[in-house]
């Protein structure tokens, strides 16, 4: 994983740079979402204070909403849609990548998968100012 400041969102085809960038046709996952609130709570509650979130493989961490309000709803992010398409769902190697206990604590809160619907830039808080 990689952190950045700003990725380029490619309508229909993913996250430039990214590994399943125009991966295939109507791919449901061209883009991923993390909540910090999650991977907070998760600290609090399994510790894992080392790990980042970037252990869970998501594309963005998002703050401030509850991901699966938006499966099956368009929704925009710094002047970028998007739509979602489906809880992202956690893997098994999550307990071994973050702490054990963590892929049952992550069902029903791993996250957003979505499909991008129009071109733009994503930018940290920061960059974004």
């Amino acid at each position: 994983m990689l952190e950045v400041s700003q990725v380029e969102c490619v309508a229909g085809q993913g996250l430039r740079g990214d590994r399943f960038f125009d991966f295939k046709e109507n791919y449901k996952g061209q883009i991923t979402f993390f909540a910090l609130e999650t991977y907070e709570a998760i600290r609090r509650e399994l510790g894992g204070e080392d790990r980042s979130p970037s252990v869970f493989r998501r594309n963005v961490i998002t703050t401030g909403g509850a991901l699966n309000q938006f499966i099956g709803q368009e929704f925009q992010i710094q002047g970028v849609r998007f739509r979602g398409t489906e809880e992202c769902r956690p893997c098994h190697w999550m307990d071994q990548a973050f702490a054990p206990g963590a892929f049952e604590f992550l069902k029903g809160r791993g996250g957003l998968r979505a499909v991008i619907l129009s071109d733009g830039i994503l930018s940290t808080e920061e960059e974004s100012r």
